[in-house]
């Protein structure tokens, strides 16, 4: 989840926002306005609407102090924290490497729903000193927000700590498996399969409610869970993608027959005569008998078709000295962060300046699907 809307920095951490939140804080606003109306009658429908704005702008800040708190959290115990993205459904702190202990998993994962639970009781307390007590009618816009806002984080810190993977409930589960076992792997399985179960109950639960008389709150509940699902199968997919590359390097998975192309091709010979007739999206320019660049299909399309036959190979190629390379000693997970980091679809592997391949996200695709596909070969036969 990458944000469209740069914010700024805190703590070195990038805060944007992703399209989808514009439409979640406009539906949270009118929803709010409603309650607003219904929950305090004599107010004007001005003070409503201005209560209801007021309170989800700040309910979204609530949200980005819960991931701040994941995300110092996490710095706190070096690892890199490149965003945090505030998007339809919440937040996402961008952590880039997995928690290489269980302690570290839990305090991680634990920090944001203590952060929310402190919060919803600061502001209730506020609330209390205010002027308000338990069962009270909320006289002044203020002590609505407080009102509002504080139950909200209480509701918001009891949610994220259902153990499903990966809400952060899920993680803490996780952590106290990982713990008790020894095994991470063993631990993200066990809590990704609690975190499908739950989500399962959820869309049932969901479209129960849809069905005898919830409507489109019933579909809130299925959609919530329908989320959990995908987002616990996705967890256990991309941890087992990493414990199948952990202890790879680089070299392991290096490309080092990657086709050529002569620099002096026209663009238009080069896409009939090679990537037309090619699975290869990326090749290396020849200049003479060396490795001058690389080019690939971007750079096909920043040329205007009517000049590709007056456009040669090695004008829009990249320069090798100016593609990214990486030694092949680096840890194969090392070197995809690196990617990620930097939006790269791939990186050249040098030796004492000596190009020796090339270790590209689809190489590495390749290799796990070509890993998965065994699997499952050998799982077929030895249940047959």
């Amino acid at each position: 989840m990458h944000s469209q809307i740069k914010l700024g920095r805190i703590a070195g951490i990038e805060i944007g926002l992703h399209y989808s939140w514009f439409l979640i804080a406009f539906l949270i606003a009118f929803s709010l306005a409603d309650h607003f109306r219904h929950a305090t009658p004599h107010w004007s429908s001005t003070a409503a609407w201005a209560a209801a704005a007021v309170t989800s702008v700040l309910f979204f800040v609530t949200l980005l102090l819960h991931e701040l708190a994941h995300s110092l959290v996490a710095k706190s115990y070096g690892l890199r924290v490149r965003a945090i993205t505030l998007f339809a459904l919440g937040g996402v702190s961008q952590i880039e490497s997995d928690a290489t202990s269980a302690k570290m998993e839990f305090w991680i994962a634990i920090v944001g729903p203590l952060t929310s639970l402190v919060i919803g009781a600061a502001l209730l307390a506020v609330a209390y000193a205010s002027g308000w007590h338990s069962g009270a009618e909320s006289a002044s816009i203020g002590i609505a927000i407080l009102l509002w806002l504080g139950y909200i984080n209480i509701l918001l810190a009891v949610f994220n700590m259902i153990p499903g993977f990966p809400l952060d409930g899920g993680r803490v589960l996780r952590a106290i498996l990982w713990g008790m076992n020894g095994s991470a792997e063993r631990a993200t399985r066990w809590a990704s399969q609690i975190g499908q179960a739950i989500a399962f109950l959820f869309i049932l639960y969901g479209l129960y409610r849809f069905f005898f008389g919830a409507n489109l709150g019933g579909l809130w509940i299925a959609f919530i869970g329908w989320f959990l699902l995908d987002a616990a199968r996705s967890s256990y997919l991309q941890s087992g993608i990493l414990t199948e590359l952990r202890g790879r390097t680089v070299a392991d998975l290096t490309e080092r027959n990657c086709p050529t192309v002569p620099g002096y091709l026209n663009l238009r010979d080069f896409v009939d005569e090679y990537l037309l007739h090619n699975a290869h999206r990326l090749f290396l320019v020849l200049q003479g008998d060396r490795v001058a660049g690389l080019v690939t299909s971007d750079e096909i399309r920043n040329v205007p078709k009517e000049e590709w036959t007056q456009t040669s190979v090695q004008a829009v190629m990249q320069p090798l000295d100016q593609v990214r390379s990486v030694p092949p000693q680096m840890p194969a997970v090392e070197a995809l962060e690196l990617m990620a980091r930097a939006n790269l679809p791939f990186l050249t592997v040098l030796v004492n300046g000596n190009l020796q391949g090339i270790f590209s996200q689809a190489h590495v695709l390749r290799y796990l699907q070509l890993i998965s596909s065994t699997s499952g070969a050998s799982h077929h036969r030895e249940a047959a």
